[in-house]
């Protein structure tokens, strides 16, 4: 019996399988582009200011309650400070010292200066660190991308927007997917060869 039991299983198991999945409703389908977009546009910050976001929005919105003035101006410090480390990362760069070791800088009108301080670069070698044009506009970016990040985050849509109007709602929606788009499209048209603080590392 425990055999027959085993067959039988078996030629359930594929039926089972290949049984077609129930459709998704719009609401799951929205939420589940709405999660796709935002780690998308997550991939375009520094991973400081995510997991800084994404690890305390739940705790200082109390799930997206903010009953108390408190919560909310907690929670508007944190977006403060989240949007900050978006624009000021964007000015940090790093490099291989003659031991292999990464070391980590901030770009400056004179040159890249050494956060530890241990490493001393040449004038000529950190010349080619100075801040750029470049800098000011993918950090100005990085704000952007943030604040479309923190619109598709449903504890501060609630926290600040408990019940939206249908127009309101649309705004949520197609502002974030706009800057994302726009951004996207910048980031890649005008790069940036540098690798601060929570990006890529430099090969070199």
């Amino acid at each position: 019996m425990d055999g027959a039991n085993a067959v039988l299983q078996q030629i359930e198991q594929p039926l089972l399988e290949n049984e077609p999945k129930p459709p998704k409703t719009p609401a799951q389908k929205a939420i589940r582009k709405s999660f796709k977009i935002s780690a998308h546009l997550a991939n375009l910050l520094p991973t400081g200011s995510v997991l800084t976001f994404q690890v305390l929005s739940p705790a200082f919105t109390h799930q997206g309650q903010c009953q108390t003035i408190i919560s909310r101006t907690m929670t508007l410090g944190l977006l403060a400070l989240c949007c900050f480390l978006s624009f000021i990362l964007r000015f940090t760069d790093s490099f291989r010292d003659a031991r292999g070791k990464v070391r980590y800088g901030l770009a400056t009108s004179r040159g890249l200066w050494v956060i530890d301080g241990s490493v001393k670069m040449e004038p000529e070698e950190a010349e080619k660190y100075r801040l750029k044009f470049i800098d000011f506009f993918h950090a100005f970016m990085s704000v952007l991308v943030f604040v479309a990040v923190a619109m598709f985050d449903k504890n501060i849509v609630k926290c600040f927007c408990p019940t939206p109007s249908p127009e309101t709602k649309e705004l949520l929606v197609t502002l974030p997917i706009g800057i994302g788009i726009a951004c996207s499209v910048l980031f890649v048209a005008l790069p940036t060869k540098r690798h601060g603080i929570g990006f890529p590392l430099s090969r070199n």
